[in-house]
């Protein structure tokens, strides 16, 4: 079957700010993710640090987030050399892991999913960015395998579910503390914002009673004991894993592997009142080891960031769920979790909104004299630490479904939140994303000026870092493992949300889900051509409205459109102007003749079609979509791909 092919005819006379911003971003980030990588690496690629392991379980998430965004760059367009290096690094800090024995088999030897989730979206992305390599095929069988096969002895299949808290390559990582370790839990200043992990541990009733090792080591033997084993909601960050290796292979096998954890912990967020429980016990009994509590697990509602990491860990499994198996219930899991946390929000003074992640919300509450909040935590005295509800959660979940339903648990947030929306804060958080307001403020049409601003804020957090790195005089060998990750210049955010209609894939797991992909015509290779700058308006759940330019003035590009990140939607029909007037005009006039433009409308019926740009022109289509009907797949060659659908299964 031959692939559709729109030829743009537009000339492109006043090519827009964003357009060059946009090519300018994925030059400069090119040129100083270069000298980030010659100052923090050795020559084989790893990291410049100690050559001792003194973390204990923590840490290795931090050594591989130092690149996690770089493949997600070159997915978007970004420079051949990010998919290299990015390769590369990724291989050199699973040595360098190895080697300091808290990595096995190339995975993570047991650490709790709420952490490995943030450095393995590193590797989900290499997969995406090239589906062929074999290296990569094999280890996103092995490492879903760990899980899947019940031989590695993380998972019981018998009740469905993962059997530690701490889990890996060495199979369940038992209690919370290793094997000769002193268990316990001494008094840190970083425990201020979180307090007690348990509010019934005797004669502990502050932080300051870990100040006393007796205090200490109680709190540290309920730590082992409660932590130590059994099942908990941070685990549904696996589900990437296993779905990552269900798109790379088709193998049903992990489809079905998925369709069985979700489903447990649909059915116990079910016999909870639609609220997922936190915990899970080695016979699938909730609050087996916390006194019969649905709260109390780790990285659970409790302790210590509560709906901050159920929520992204329930988007995370529905996202997963939802495409490998095409059945929409799995949405109930972070819907449910969403309403629940929403009803029971309230009105307090600004003062009081500080809650344990106050540095979240600066720009929420930042001249508010009121502010709405919902309770991320809940202990035994019930519901506390109140917060502003961040939009990355309903955002995600619309990114999803793109369903009105889902719309309106945005609109909830906004209309209830007393501070602009359509500001745009130049910042560069930990999960490379916080700018979900003025975004989709953008896409209802009322914040034109998004596109400009969000570029020039990404800018100028790329010069910041540049210039930190400068600045940078640390001993390497002994700084903190979060250094190298708060200096990465590397930032995809504005170019997700700009080049494919969608929001910063969520940081703990999570999957790229957009409503398009782009490839280079030409050589087949993913993302954006050269030169070319793409800018989606509008993205409902039947159409898209996309801007494609071509800023160069002597090359044509060409650019495949793909429908979904996975090939999981159809595109049906596009629409865009021809040119009907004279161009460039007669030699000796002025000026080209005033431009006039005729709609048309192609029939596509396929998951992708071509654009090609000649030089300086530009397109601007509405394309029509169904959502949804097709396996999802990695797919790489420029072909006009059709299915399997799920019709055809």
């Amino acid at each position: 079957k031959i692939m559709h092919v729109i030829q743009a005819s537009v000339p492109s006379m006043n090519v827009p700010a964003w357009a060059v911003l946009q090519r300018r971003l994925f030059d400069e980030m090119r040129a100083a993710a270069e000298i980030y990588l010659h100052k923090y690496t050795r020559d084989d690629g790893s990291l410049i640090w100690r050559d001792a392991w003194i973390n204990g379980r923590d840490g290795v998430d931090d050594f591989y987030e130092a690149f996690v965004n770089w493949p997600l760059l070159y997915l978007l367009g970004g420079d051949d050399w990010f998919l290299a290096h990015g390769q590369r690094e990724w291989d050199a800090i699973t040595r360098q892991m190895e080697s300091l024995g808290v990595v096995r088999d190339e995975y993570e030897l047991g650490y709790d999913q709420f952490h490995q989730s943030e450095h393995y979206t590193y590797f989900y992305f290499l997969c995406l960015a090239n589906p062929t390599n074999r290296k990569n095929i094999d280890r996103a069988k092995r490492f879903a395998d760990l899980y899947v096969e019940p031989r590695f002895g993380n998972y019981d299949p018998s009740r469905a579910l993962i059997r530690a808290p701490h889990n890996g390559a060495g199979g369940p990582r038992w209690g919370f503390f290793d094997g000769g370790q002193q268990r316990l839990w001494r008094w840190s200043s970083w425990m201020t914002p979180y307090g007690l992990p348990f509010d019934d541990v005797e004669g502990l009733s502050t932080l300051d009673d870990l100040r006393e090792d007796a205090k200490a080591s109680r709190m540290g033997e309920a730590l082992h004991a409660r932590y130590g084993k059994g099942d908990v909601a941070a685990n549904l960050g696996v589900i990437s894993l296993i779905a990552n290796a269900f798109v790379l292979t088709g193998d049903a096998k992990y489809r079905r592997w998925i369709e069985d954890y979700a489903g447990v912990w649909l059915r116990r967020a079910a016999e909870n009142g639609g609220l997922i429980p936190d915990n899970a016990g080695l016979n699938g009994l909730v609050g087996e080891y916390l006194s019969g509590k649905w709260y109390g697990g780790l990285y659970g509602w409790q302790w210590p960031h509560g709906y901050y990491n159920i929520g992204m860990a329930t988007i995370v499994a529905a996202a997963g769920a939802w495409l490998t198996s095409g059945d929409a219930r799995y949405l109930d899991l972070p819907r449910q979790v969403m309403d629940k946390v929403w009803s029971l929000g309230k009105f307090v003074p600004a003062k009081a909104a500080a809650g344990s992640l106050a540095h979240h919300f600066a720009d929420q509450i930042d001249g508010a004299s009121d502010v709405f909040v919902v309770p991320y935590r809940h202990g035994d005295a019930g519901w506390f630490d109140w917060q502003p509800m961040s939009p990355i959660y309903p955002a995600a979940l619309w990114n999803l479904t793109r369903a009105d339903e889902d719309w309106q648990r945005i609109e909830r947030i906004r209309l209830a939140e007393k501070y602009d929306w359509s500001r745009v804060i130049p910042h560069h958080n930990k999960e490379d994303s916080g700018h979900e307001q003025p975004w989709l403020r953008f896409l209802c049409g009322e914040n034109a000026a998004y596109p400009e601003a969000i570029l020039q804020a990404s800018l100028s957090q790329v010069r910041r870092r540049m210039a930190l790195i400068e600045q940078d005089h640390a001993d390497l060998a002994q700084v903190n493992i979060h250094h190298w990750q708060q200096l990465n210049p590397v930032t995809t955010e504005a170019l997700v949300q700009l080049t494919l209609g969608a929001p910063q894939p969520i940081y703990n797991g999570g999957l790229l889900v957009a409503p398009l992909r782009y490839f280079d015509g030409v050589s087949g290779r993913p993302g954006l051509p050269r030169d070319v700058a793409a800018l989606v308006t509008r993205a409902s759940a039947d159409e898209l409205k996309l801007q494609l330019i071509n800023i160069s003035t002597t090359q044509t590009r060409e650019v495949v459109l793909q429908a979904g990140s996975f090939a999981e939607h159809r595109f049906e029909h596009v629409t865009f102007p021809a040119r009907v007037s004279e161009f460039p005009g007669s030699q000796t006039a002025y000026a080209a003749p005033a431009l006039e433009t005729a709609r048309q409308t192609r029939a596509i019926t396929a998951t992708r079609f071509k654009v090609v740009l000649p030089a300086g022109s530009e397109v601007d289509m509405t394309i029509s979509m169904t959502r949804n009907v097709n396996v999802p797949g990695y797919g790489q060659a420029t072909e006009p791909l059709e299915g399997p659908s799920w019709q055809k299964q």
